[in-house]
């Protein structure tokens, strides 16, 4: 179980077309993908994205806390601005680190009853361990971006935020394997035009999307 970059982020929202009019307006993104269930946003198709599916609002915060972007200079970005609420209570920020693609996904931060613990979790679902973030939270690390996690009860909402968190895999079909054998619970398998992919169910019900490109993929 190898994750080599993450992915995107998918959540559920009321306002996906007001979330991707400001990504794409402030937030130097432009629509990768849209279908009658999603928008897919981001700065590059093969870099961290947000996917935005539709679903009946208002949503609950659940374990989401925010999404945060990679830029190198926050100055430089968006008028100097370093925090959105962008609609459904969707909180994105931006974070001033090198980066070779502007608006790239720096980290996802979740609420967790036991942060430390949570972490170490991650670990088993091949994540890497990471220095703790800027106040002191547990993190982990995959591809060079983070999931931190943050003291607080991500509960179990019936209209969630966050749908999934996913990562970039060789193999979906190994990685379905090795949980298997792990004894990891699966969600899903899904075979789609451009991708393979297995769900899985990490710490607190988040659920990890692991993700492989086909031959075909050609999102711009």
């Amino acid at each position: 179980m190898q994750p080599r970059t993450l992915d995107h982020v998918a959540l559920w929202t009321a306002e996906r077309d007001a979330i991707s009019d400001f990504a794409v307006a402030r937030l130097g993104m432009h629509v990768i993908d849209r279908t009658d269930r999603f928008t897919l946003v981001g700065s590059d198709a093969r870099r961290g994205k947000l996917t935005l599916f539709d679903a009946e609002g208002p949503r609950e915060r659940g374990a989401l806390k925010h999404v945060a972007l990679r830029v190198s200079s926050v100055d430089g970005a968006d008028g100097g601005g370093s925090s959105f609420e962008v609609g459904d209570g969707v909180q994105l920020r931006l974070v001033a680190a090198p980066t070779e693609v502007e608006y790239d996904l720096d980290h996802v931060a979740l609420w967790s009853a036991r942060p430390a613990q949570t972490a170490e979790e991650y670990l088993r679902l091949g994540f890497e361990s990471a220095e703790p973030g800027p106040e002191g939270q547990p993190r982990v690390t995959v591809g060079g971006a983070f999931v931190e996690f943050h003291e607080g009860d991500p509960g179990d909402p019936e209209r969630p935020l966050l749908n999934h968190l996913a990562v970039l895999v060789d193999s979906a079909e190994a990685t379905r394997d090795e949980a298997e054998e792990k004894g990891i619970e699966v969600a899903d398998f899904v075979d789609a035009a451009n991708t393979l992919a297995v769900f899985l169910w990490g710490p607190e019900r988040v659920k990890i999307e692991y993700v492989e490109h086909k031959p075909s993929f050609s999102l711009t």
